[in-house]
């Protein structure tokens, strides 16, 4: 028997035996435990009701799918599947995997590879101990101004050219080596090329492919197929797994756009799944692995040298991009899923939601076009090799002599009224 039952009952006993004076103690104790039980239910009841009514609004028909249909229509009946959300956690063990399966890749793969094609990484010098010096390029500046420069050389007793090459030596050390680079875009490339001819595979037979208006037939009751379930979950799979490792990745100047690009196309992934836009969804994770794999490919001949090798394919790589991600997409992708339904379906949130992010993706295409059109200009010339703007270049001797020759030269110029400047406020030397 619980214990307030017992205490109740001899609470009882013992308001019938003594006074009121004596029993008032025990009505006290039951007049508390009734006031914590009415506490209980009317705390924890309201709550239950808001997270439900919440949870109601969230997920409701008329937010995630046109007028007349909903989330009933998801659920398997006649042998038909139909995609379930805790099907999406299943794609953490397959970025754990990858994870796993990269670093063997690069290991066993990648290096041997690396040395095939002749990739060498350069001898570089590194920076002499110097806290002084440390401290600054960590907690304040790793590029100084040429004030803070002449500040640090009077703390260290160096010259200028002395603190400008160490802070160059600093730098270079933090940068990626170009063995690490060849790793990182081998183990791409390998993926985008297996990813687009399984994707190929998997929608070479499909209406959809051929008829991008076909995407909504039926919808939202399009069974699920097999293919479709592995192709999702590995390309999801693959950009979790970017997420996790973008710490020890490669970071290039473009850094910010790749971290929106990758969160866009997770939460695009993910949405097409709960909705059941998968028709949709695996067109346009075809169309972004058409040139991926060019452009990894362009960089793995570029860290090995072979430079007419690298212009000529990363001239296939832009021109795949732009008809793939500037005229493809957008005018067949997005129009099929923007424009197109508006003839068959009022619209809805999730309506803007999905095309919302196709227009995030749209953007970052038109960023990335401008920097690679910067690059075929640069090589059309006859420049010796395509370098990728967003990579930083690693630094050597003559950037710190130009960078003095600037600083050194006067702001009129060598000339003054005709006769040439003097200055004897000359610089420290080596």
């Amino acid at each position: 028997m619980p214990t307030g039952l017992i205490e109740g009952g001899q609470c009882k006993k013992s308001i019938k035996k003594t006074t009121w004076g004596t029993s008032q103690p025990c009505l006290v104790v039951l007049t508390n435990r009734i006031a914590q039980e009415q506490h209980f239910t009317t705390s924890s009841v309201p709550d239950e009701r808001m997270l439900s009514r919440l949870s109601e609004l969230i997920w409701a028909d008329w937010i995630w799918f046109p007028e007349g249909h909903g989330w009933d229509d998801l659920k398997d009946h006649d042998g038909k599947i139909f995609p379930k959300t805790r099907d999406l956690w299943a794609v953490f063990p397959v970025a754990l995997c990858f994870l796993v399966i990269r670093q063997i890749f690069e290991q066993t793969i990648a290096l041997p590879l690396a040395s095939l094609m002749g990739v060498r990484d350069k001898h570089r010098i590194c920076a002499s101990p110097n806290p002084i010096l440390e401290s600054h390029f960590c907690s304040k500046s790793k590029h100084p101004t040429q004030s803070s420069i002449e500040g640090l050389s009077k703390q260290t007793g160096f010259s200028v050219r002395q603190v400008q090459r160490w802070f160059r030596q600093r730098r270079n050390q933090d940068r990626p080596s170009k063995l690490r680079k060849f790793q990182e875009a081998s183990w791409r490339f390998t993926f985008y090329l297996l990813a687009f001819f399984a994707g190929l595979a998997v929608l070479i037979d499909k209406p959809w492919f051929h008829d991008v208006k076909m995407v909504w037939e039926n919808f939202p009751k399009m069974p699920l197929l097999p293919s479709q379930y592995w192709y999702y979950m590995i390309e999801l799979g693959f950009y979790v797994s970017l997420v996790f490792s973008v710490a020890s990745d490669v970071k290039r100047k473009d850094f910010k756009e790749q971290i929106v690009h990758h969160v866009a196309t997770i939460l695009l992934i993910g949405f097409s799944w709960l909705v059941n836009y998968i028709r949709a969804g695996t067109l346009i994770m075809l169309v972004h692995d058409a040139s991926d794999y060019l452009m990894e490919s362009a960089k793995m001949f570029n860290y090995a040298g072979w430079k007419r090798t690298c212009n000529c394919v990363f001239t296939v790589f832009a021109a795949v991009f732009i008809i793939t991600r500037l005229i493809i997409f957008p005018f067949w992708i997005i129009y099929a899923t923007g424009v197109y339904p508006l003839t068959l379906y009022s619209t809805f949130f999730g309506f803007y939601f999905f095309n919302g992010l196709l227009v995030v993706l749209l953007v970052l295409h038109i960023f990335w076009t401008g920097l690679i059109l910067r690059m075929v200009i640069k090589f059309l010339p006859g420049n010796d090799i395509v370098e990728d703007e967003r990579s930083d270049k690693e630094e050597t001797e003559s950037d710190d002599e130009d960078d003095g020759e600037q600083r050194e030269k006067p702001k009129n110029g060598h000339m003054q009224n005709g006769h040439a400047v003097l200055n004897n406020n000359h610089r420290k030397t080596d």
